[in-house]
Formats: structure tokens, sequence, C-alpha cells
């Protein structure tokens, strides 16, 4: 039985293409209009073929001459249309026209599975209409189609993340989605193996200092000889005089009221706490004011590498470019841990299959 081969579309970094990796998936290729971002997904993934253009321009038909056995299609497409207010409610709007692309793409390789990615409102933005609307976009092409909403905290990533999910099979029952696992990885347990610098210390390379002690910390390290991407912010002055009055456990609301400020993020110049899981890594996790990513006893906040820690991804993963593009890959990816969760889905659902046609 042959591996089944994914093509990832607006790929990212690759957090979706890391995890069905991980279950024995091949990537054929991947599509990123981000230059930057491709060429992180590249050096990660040298065997994947990297499409680094918009994908309104790309033509599916003569894609599929050179890449013809496609099994999976996956990806995140952008949803700036998908707004209550808007007067066209249709997939096929023009500010939606990503998601158009998706449904182009599955119609054109007709894989026999696919998994779209998006943000937990998609599902009830106006009464559930676009939810309606791309699961009869698939149906029309044949697939049985299950979506939900899946917080990857539930599924071994130390970050309360909530996404939603589309999951499609081609004329077979509809997929269920992972079962729950039980025990929580907190932020202690995913990064505290990871050396303890200070605001404006650490470099792109580095060395373990200690020992990996919990079970998610030698998952991640497995393989990794080289620490790559942990360096802290040099914070200013001010914030790190503001960070040193802020214990372990607290917030803004211990700061003095020549300390306090007025940003409307939630989680700003508050700690993490360390027998928890993390808030939603975005794509600003490098400052105080942008949410809840103060280190849990170190007066800054979190490096890349815990960040991608808390995203689930291998320390072998390296991310390369300027710090806010990297950041922007960390932040914006699908934790590999949740997207391996759905891959053993697809997987054991192909073998048993397989078996039933032998």
């Amino acid at each position: 039985m042959s591996k089944l081969v994914i093509a990832d579309l607006f790929s990212g970094v690759g957090g979706l293409s890391q995890g069905f990796i991980s279950q024995g998936f091949d990537v054929e290729f991947a599509i990123e209009y981000d230059k930057d971002i491709a060429l992180s997904y590249q050096k990660n993934h040298p065997s994947t073929k990297m499409y680094s253009q918009d994908i309104s321009t790309i033509d599916f038909e003569e894609l599929k001459k050179n890449h013809s056995k496609i099994d999976v299609v996956v990806g995140g497409p952008p949803c700036q249309g998908f707004s209550q207010k808007g007067k066209r409610l249709s997939v096929n709007d023009d500010r939606n026209y990503m998601f158009k692309r998706f449904i182009d793409a599955v119609e054109v390789f007709k894989p026999q599975y696919f998994v779209l990615e998006n943000v937990p409102n998609i599902l009830t933005t106006a009464n559930g209409f676009f939810k309606n609307e791309i699961i009869k976009g698939f149906e029309d092409l044949g697939y049985k189609v299950n979506a939900d909403v899946l917080n990857a905290s539930d599924y071994g990533v130390p970050q309360n993340r909530r996404r939603a999910f589309f999951v499609g099979s081609l004329g077979k029952e509809k997929l269920s989605f992972p079962k729950v696992k039980n025990k929580k990885v907190t932020v202690k347990e995913a990064i505290y193996d990871l050396p303890f610098i200070n605001s404006g210390e650490g470099t792109q390379e580095s060395i373990y200092i200690e020992l990996a002690t919990t079970k998610f910390q030698k998952k991640l390290r497995n393989g990794s000889k080289v620490l790559h991407n942990h360096v802290a912010t040099n914070h200013s002055k001010v914030a790190l005089e503001r960070l040193s009055l802020i214990p372990k456990g607290k917030g803004k609301e211990v700061l003095p009221p020549e300390h306090r400020t007025k940003s409307i993020y939630s989680g700003t110049w508050s700690r993490l706490k360390e027998d928890d899981i993390a808030a939603t890594i975005t794509t600003r996790f490098d400052t105080p004011s942008s949410g809840l990513f103060t280190h849990p006893i170190l007066n800054r906040c979190l490096t890349v590498r815990e960040a991608a820690r808390i995203q689930s991804f291998p320390d072998s993963f390296v991310f390369y470019g300027s710090k806010t593009n990297q950041m922007k890959q960390v932040g914006n990816a699908v934790p590999p841990l949740l997207a391996a969760e759905i891959a053993k889905i697809i997987k054991l659902d192909n073998e048993t299959a397989y078996a039933t046609t032998k």
C-alpha cells in the first residue's frame, strides 16, 4: 500500500503539512503567496514542490499535468469577506474568492479526502450561511462533509486555540473528528527545558543546557541537536521595569497607576501561568502589550522557539527570515499535533477501505 499524497494550499510555513508528514503522508506540492514564508516552508520540506504565487493566477488543470495523484487537499484560505454585514452573502463573492479556489482545486484534483481549516465563526456567521454554502459546494462534487470547531488543547497542544475544520471524503460516510485527549499539556511541561535567557539574549543557533524531562519536551526535541530561533526580545527600559513589578501568576491588575496601559488586547502585561495552557499564539507574541505572551517567570515575552513549542512544532523545524516574518510563520500556523490527529483519522479510514477491497 503506497503512501498517501497531499497538496497544501495556502500552506503558510506548513503546520498542516508537518502534521500529515508525521503520520507518513508525502506532500506533493504547496502553494504560498508570501515569498519569505514560502522560503521557510521550502527549507523545511525540500522534497516538496513549492509554488510561491497568487493562487488566483494558478491554472489547476495545468498543475494537474505535473501532479496527477493527489489523495488529500488541505489548506486554510483567508476569509476577509465572511461578514454578516456583507450585502452579497455567497462563497462566490469576490472577497471570498480564495474559498472558491479551494473548492475549484478539489474539483480538479478529485482527492479522496480534503481538510479545510478556518476561523471558528465561519460556522456561525449569518446563521450558518457560509457553513452551509461551503458544505454544499463540496457535496455537489460528491463529498460527504463533516464540520466542527476543535480546540488544539484537547489534542496535546499546550494552547487554547480554537479552529474550524471541514473534513470531506469522496463517496463515503462522513469522517469522525478525533477523540479528545483528557490530559492537557502545560506551559511548564512545554518550554521549561529551554534555556532561561533574559531580554536581549540568545542567538539563532545555540545549545540545549537542560535535559528534556517531560514527554512533550522529549517528543519535540527528538532528533534535534541544535537549538534554533531561541532569541529574546530586547525590551525597553520601561517595559522591563513594568514586567519586574508583575509576580508569577499575575498580570496588569497589580501594576501601580502610572504603569497601567490602555491596550485593547486581552491578557496584556500578564504572565502565562506555568501550570496551565497558554493563550492563543498570534503573530505579535514578542510584545507584552499585544496579548498574553509574557514568560511565566522571566521579564520578557516568548521567543520564537518557545512560541513554536506552544504551537507544537518540533525543534528540528527552523524558522527563517526576519523576526517579524518568523513570528508570522509561527502565529498563523495550524498546530502540527492537531493536524496529525486529523491525519490519523484519514489514514485509518483509507486503510480500512483498502482492507475491504482486498
